[in-house]
């Protein structure tokens, strides 16, 4: 069965298109500056690194927008999530964007035609996406094998030698030379590829020639997704009703979580016009009041509320279980007699807490707190405090009223 590559690159850029399908689109940086650009906006004179405003003034009907990395990352994992469930279980991605499978050629005309994708076809991984590259949107193309994959790979532009390692600045130098393709590079000797690119990159191009290329395709490990679904009598609107949907939809959510932790939380809001969604990276593990707020929040970024929301849902992505290390080097042995210990006495053992490691007084450099609950808990190891606590305004102002008095009663002939 051949490989097949499905070149989706640039990402942002697919995804912004298939959001507003028809009309010339281009992602922005965090600065407003266009990265990528529809063909369609470039022949109307944007350009990658030109201002939002500029790029508008030659093209009036662009929509312009800043695609933020959470948002293109959950869509990238639904996407790869849907080719591992209807085509194939072989599934590997090397960057969003570009995804290989082992799939039939009729599987591959049929995944070509529903995604709108170039798909390359060879025996492969690095053919398959030299072929996708010269693929036009829902057309696959074919490298074959033999005779006529070295007459493909022939005609292989230089722009397309990055599959095989070379870098930018590689193929700026070998145009210079006048290298316009694999061909060119074909005729030089191994020893000239690894002066003239490189030990590690001249090596990789001489493995490529000689046909030592990846022709498997890793098994795809689906990830889970948690997800929690409410439909509406009547269309939401306001903000402050749809707290009081996410505060039933979470608690079912964080007890399937079970302790582990997520790294996306992602808002769907089904409205007359479509489902609008956004994603927001979640920060080590948020309390339920924190996950209500950022729900709150994706909510806000997917401009669903003014449409009107007929049903919502809460996904969780990225599940994975936490990380904690009691000690540098804390051993099974070691762990289980902790275990015994507080089962025994919960009492027994307390953690040191610093509060400034180069205060001069004892009592201000750490404290003792209880190993299960974390609190404080003054015990016979607890420093006891020499300092006096400070007075409060009213007898600071009390006593300073009364030195005046007795400065003044001082001075009295």
């Amino acid at each position: 069965m051949p490989l097949a590559c499905v070149n989706l690159s640039p990402w942002p850029l697919t995804l912004l298109a298939r959001q507003h399908p028809g009309i010339p689109v281009a992602a922005l940086s965090e600065s407003r500056r266009v990265l990528y650009a529809s063909p369609e906006a470039m022949e109307a004179g944007v350009q990658p690194g030109m201002r939002d405003i500029a790029a508008l003034s030659r093209c009036p009907e662009l929509h312009a927008e800043v695609i933020s990395a959470p948002s293109a990352v959950a869509a990238w994992a639904e996407l790869l999530e849907t080719l591992y469930a209807r085509y194939s279980d072989r599934v590997e991605e090397r960057v969003p964007g570009t995804v290989f499978l082992k799939i039939s050629a009729p599987a591959a005309r049929e995944l070509a035609a529903a995604l709108h994708a170039p798909v390359g076809l060879a025996k492969s991984l690095e053919v398959a996406h030299l072929a996708a590259l010269r693929a036009k949107p829902g057309e696959v193309r074919e490298a074959g094998c033999g005779a006529a994959e070295k007459a493909f790979l022939a005609l292989t532009p230089a722009a397309h030698l990055e599959v095989i390692g070379l870098t930018p600045a590689h193929i700026e130098r070998l145009a210079f030379l006048g290298v316009r393709g694999l061909a060119d590079l074909m005729k030089w000797s191994a020893a000239h590829c690894e002066a003239f690119l490189g030990v590690d990159v001249g090596k990789r191009v001489n493995r490529f020639l000689k046909g030592e290329r990846t022709k498997a395709v890793q098994k795809y490990v689906p990830g889970r997704v948690i997800e929690a679904r409410m439909g509406l009598d009547s269309p939401l609107y306001e903000p402050s009703e749809a707290d009081v949907i996410f505060s039933e939809l979470l608690p079912s959510i964080l007890a399937e979580l079970r302790g582990r932790a997520a790294a996306y939380l992602t808002v769907q809001a089904d409205t007359l016009g479509g489902r609008l969604s956004a994603t927001r990276k979640l920060k080590g593990s948020p309390d339920p009041a924190g996950l209500l707020r950022i729900a709150g929040l994706a909510l806000n970024d997917s401009g669903a509320l003014p449409l009107g929301v007929e049903a919502l849902t809460i996904q969780l992505s990225g599940i994975q279980q936490p990380g904690r290390m009691v000690g540098l080097w804390a051993s099974l042995a070691e762990l289980e007699v902790t275990k015994d210990v507080l089962d025994r006495f919960p009492e027994a053992l307390v953690k040191v807490q610093w509060l400034d490691p180069y205060a001069y007084a004892t009592d201000a450099r750490y404290q003792w707190v209880d190993w299960l609950t974390g609190m404080v808990r003054p015990t016979a190891m607890t420093p006891r405090q020499s300092w006096k606590p400070a007075l409060t305004r009213t007898q600071a102002r009390q006593q300073a009223v009364e030195r005046m008095a007795l400065f003044f009663e001082a001075v009295k002939p």
